[in-house]
């Protein structure tokens, strides 16, 4: 509410105050900027930094050097960007970029909130700004100022004050000059100089003007180029030197382009004064090259030594000497009487614009002087790499997870465990949904953002990516920008697939990827035959369990007993029928049977007194807690998770050993194995956990034994170990 008061507060003032011309530049840019927000909030892409123009739109100026320009720079640097006016900022936008840059924002509601999220996934934020323009012990240095209405004043001192808030609430800042990061530092830990520069456009522009300069042999033209209205107060620093320079040279022209009011010491010379109009920054350089001399007056202050030299890049890329004071940027930038002259009190002015005046060859020789050094130093093109390695410093690392679904299984789990673990960790972690239709992943009590696969939907890079099962190792061999790949693998996905069937040759295809892959597994028995077979050295990942989440409880074994069958029906090598050959067998007024499968259906013939369909995940433990033995007869897995959760939970199990449950059952230790096939011997163990009390003690507590020693916050520190150990390098 409080953007669109002040929206219509500058609407209202415009019309009154300045016009309809002036109105009508401020709604072009505005809606150039909204447009702008529409377009990336339309096709939501992935890129590294998103610039928050908080510029007014009757400025473009500061707008199109700080974030146009330094779009540009990172750009020829390989870094994606996209900019959004602030009005126009929301929340969700904080999933699709690394790094966020505020420029000039005064704070709002929305973006105290946006940062606050940001900073929770472990994203950087920095503040850029041009002018001192964040507390008003600077700004009522400005004379200008005291031109303005008590409302006015008031609207602008809290546009100042809210500017600061934001800067404040920021990791670093990234500012023009010297004198603006000293002033800076005392805001943020960190100020990083990144010196206005000129855009390939504007070099364009001035090679146009400089090929169609005309000779003036008549006049001696003098430009300044004001700008706005709060340069008058520079201009009348010079005006004493400037009228002995026009009373002594009838020769010498005055052009004023921008809000300057001509002073009444200049009346009588009016004839020689050409006066132009506020023009647009792409007609500016065929108005600079018109000169001889550039004026670039800056009254000595805190404020003004914080300006940055554009004035003179401008005019040197069109050969045009730069007579500055000697303040501040220009002290710092121009090399005196090479790249331009720098003046200090009228003396000065006045024999330094005389010289000059009087030697065009002199003009000449600075002129060029001051293009050559520009062409290279004062451009974007050239400039970038710095600012990239600033950025590259304050991104946190991010680390991408590619996922085929977002419904819970094993598999899932463990990547989201992982992520989790990772982001607790201080890392930039993202989701990559296969068939994306949610924006965010929430599990327990973390916030993941999740974003497609579409490779027009991703631009930006990810320093590691994580393909989680075989169809999205495809993302690792497509997706160019990414720093290092890995493929997690938690089974022989192979052999999901019976004989005959096409995608069982491209699931082994997957182990050996078209690019480099670091391997990772949880299971021991997967990194033996990735090694064997494939050739990989494969990192190990144990696999673990909240306790938290699956509390434990002693069973009643007085009454009738309740057995838990789970796993999808539909898949071959969970292997469901033959637990319901057992089950079936077994007594129904001693035994309950329980079927829980998130996908599939129970068959005719199963014998089923619950059914428990698509149980969230957070409430699996509850359903373990009212059972007391699992039955679990899969003869494919690279680590089988519910035996650990029913252990977790005091229940007991009852398991076919296979390659991926080996690693941690342990018969007659924490839970009863059966020979595949031997349905017989499945139900003898069930009846003996039953009636044998020594072995459910025995069970019970090697159960939770094992599942305490699987607990995540005991391994999590080997996790980190696995995905971070590069960023030492």
């Amino acid at each position: 509410m409080s953007e669109l008061k002040t929206l219509a507060e500058k609407t209202v003032r415009t019309l009154k105050e300045e016009g309809p011309a002036s109105f009508g530049r401020k709604v072009k840019n505005y809606i150039h900027t909204t447009s702008v927000a529409g377009k990336d909030a339309k096709y939501k892409v992935f890129k590294d930094v998103l610039f928050i123009n908080g510029c007014d739109e009757s400025v473009p100026h500061p707008a199109r050097y700080r974030v146009t320009h330094q779009r540009e720079q990172l750009e020829a640097n390989s870094i994606s960007s996209s900019e959004v006016y602030y009005v126009n900022l929301q929340l969700n936008q904080v999933r699709f970029y690394r790094t966020f840059i505020f420029f000039r924002c005064p704070y709002t509601d929305t973006i105290g909130e946006f940062i606050k999220l940001a900073k929770s996934l472990n994203k950087k934020v920095l503040f850029d700004i041009d002018d001192l323009v964040i507390d008003t012990k600077y700004t009522d240095t400005i004379k200008y100022l005291d031109s303005m209405s008590k409302e006015e004043r008031e609207l602008y001192d809290d546009g100042v004050n809210r500017m600061g808030k934001t800067l404040k609430l920021c990791d670093a800042a990234i500012t023009t000059t010297e004198r603006l990061a000293e002033e800076l530092d005392h805001y943020v830990q960190e100020v990083f100089i990144n010196r206005n520069t000129a855009s390939e456009k504007m070099c364009k522009l001035s090679a146009q003007a400089l090929k169609n300069k005309k000779t003036d042999n008549e006049y001696v033209k003098m430009g300044y180029f004001s700008g706005s209205l709060t340069h008058n107060d520079d201009f009348l620093l010079i005006l004493p030197a400037v009228k002995k320079i026009m009373e002594q040279y009838e020769s010498v022209q005055l052009h004023v382009v921008g809000q300057l009011n001509l002073p009444a010491p200049l009346e009588s010379m009016r004839s020689r004064i050409v006066a132009h109009p506020f023009v647009d920054w792409q007609k500016l350089p065929q108005l600079i090259s018109e000169v001889d001399i550039n004026l670039a007056p800056l009254e000595e202050s805190i404020f003004n030594e914080a300006k940055s030299e554009n004035k003179w890049v401008e005019a040197a890329l069109l050969k045009v000497p730069t007579v500055a004071s000697n303040v501040g940027a220009f002290e710092k930038m121009i090399e005196h009487n090479v790249t331009g002259l720098l003046c200090t009190g009228e003396e000065e002015w006045v024999s330094t614009l005389g010289h000059l005046i009087e030697n065009p060859r002199e003009r000449k020789r600075i002129g060029e002087s001051a293009y050559q050094y520009c062409v290279k130093h004062c451009v974007t093109i050239y400039t970038g790499f710095p600012l990239k390695r600033f950025i590259q410093r304050y991104t946190t690392t991010n680390i991408a997870f590619v996922l085929p679904s977002m419904k819970i299984s094993g598999g899932i789990m463990v990547a989201l465990r992982h992520g989790i673990i990772l982001q607790d960790a201080g890392v930039d972690v993202v989701l990559l949904n296969v068939d994306y239709k949610s924006e965010w992943c929430e599990y327990e009590g973390h916030k993941i953002p999740v974003l497609g696969q579409n490779g027009k939907m991703l631009e930006g890079r990810f320093d590691k990516v994580v393909a989680t099962m075989w169809p999205t190792v495809s993302f690792l061999e497509n997706y160019p920008n990414i720093g290092q790949r890995y493929y997690l693998v938690q089974n022989f996905e192979t052999d999901f697939y019976e004989p005959g069937d096409i995608l069982k040759i491209r699931a082994n295809s997957k182990y050996s990827p078209i690019v480099p892959v670091k391997f990772i597994t949880i299971s021991k028995w997967c990194q033996e035959w990735l090694q064997e077979r494939f050739g990989h050295e494969t990192l190990y990942a144990p696999n673990g369990i909240d306790q938290s989440t699956f509390p434990h409880l002693k069973r009643d074994f007085s009454g009738k007993i309740r057995i838990l069958i789970e796993g999808d029906c539909g898949v071959y090598y969970k292997n469901v029928d033959e637990s319901f050959r057992i089950t079936n067998a077994l007594n129904p007024e001693k035994f309950e049977v329980w079927y829980m499968s998130y996908s599939a259906e129970p068959k005719s013939w199963y014998r089923v007194d619950k059914f428990l369909h698509q149980v969230p995940y957070e409430k699996v433990s509850e359903v373990y807690a009212q059972c007391h033995i699992l039955l679990k007869t899969s003869f494919l897995e690279s680590f089988s998770y519910p035996p650990l959760e029913m252990m977790a939970t005091g229940g007991y199990a009852v398991v076919v050993p296979n390659d991926g449950n080996r690693e941690y059952l342990r018969d007659n230790e924490n839970c009863l194995l059966y020979p595949l096939g031997e349905t017989q011997k499945a139900i003898e163990a069930i009846h003996k956990i039953c009636v044998d009390e020594s072995l459910r003690k025995r069970l019970y507590e090697g159960g939770l034994q094992t599942a305490k020693a699987r607990d995540w916050e005991k391994i999590q520190g080997e996790i980190l170990e696995l995905y971070l150990e590069e960023n030492r390098d």
